[in-house]
C-alpha cells in the first residue's frame, strides 16, 4: 500500500478544499493511505511542508494542493515557479515523489474551481510515480 502526505494551502479555501477532497477519494479509490495532511497558508509556504513530510519514513510521496490566482501583478507566476523549483528540488533531494496538484497561474478563482480535479491528479502521480519507481 502506498502512504501518502498531503499539503495543502489554506488561501483560496473555496478550491483547496474542495481539491483536498477529491485528493482523499482518488486515494482511497486507488488504496492509498493518507498518513498525514498538513496545512499550509498558501502555495508559496509548501515547500517546507513538502520536505519536512518525504523525509519521513511512513511516506513513500508528497501530493501539494493549492490555487494561485491572478492579481493586479505577476505575483502568480512568481509564486508558481518558484513553488514548482523548490518542489522539484525537494523531490530529487529526498528520492520521494513530490506532485504539483496546484491550479494556476494566470486564472480567476472561478477558473480555479472548475479545476478541483488537480487534487486527484496529484493523487494518481504521485501513487503511479511510487508504483513505477
Amino acid at each position: 500500500m502506498v502512504t501518502l502526505g498531503l499539503v495543502v494551502a489554506e488561501f483560496n479555501e473555496s478550491v483547496t478544499e474542495p481539491m483536498a477532497e477529491a485528493a482523499r477519494e482518488a486515494a482511497a479509490e486507488r488504496d492509498a493511505e493518507v498518513a498525514v495532511e498538513q496545512q499550509v497558508p498558501g502555495v508559496y509556504d509548501s515547500p517546507l511542508a513538502a520536505d519536512r513530510l518525504a523525509r519521513r519514513e511512513d511516506v513513500d510521496a508528497v501530493a501539494v494542493l493549492g490555487a494561485i490566482v491572478t492579481g493586479d501583478t505577476d505575483h502568480d507566476q512568481v509564486i508558481a515557479q518558484s513553488t514548482a523549483d523548490s518542489l522539484t528540488e525537494i523531490s530529487l533531494d529526498r528520492d520521494t515523489p513530490v506532485t504539483f496538484g496546484v491550479s494556476g497561474p494566470g486564472m480567476s478563482g472561478a477558473e480555479a474551481r472548475e479545476r478541483i480535479d488537480k487534487g486527484a491528479e496529484a493523487v494518481h502521480a504521485a501513487i503511479d510515480m511510487v508504483e513505477s519507481l
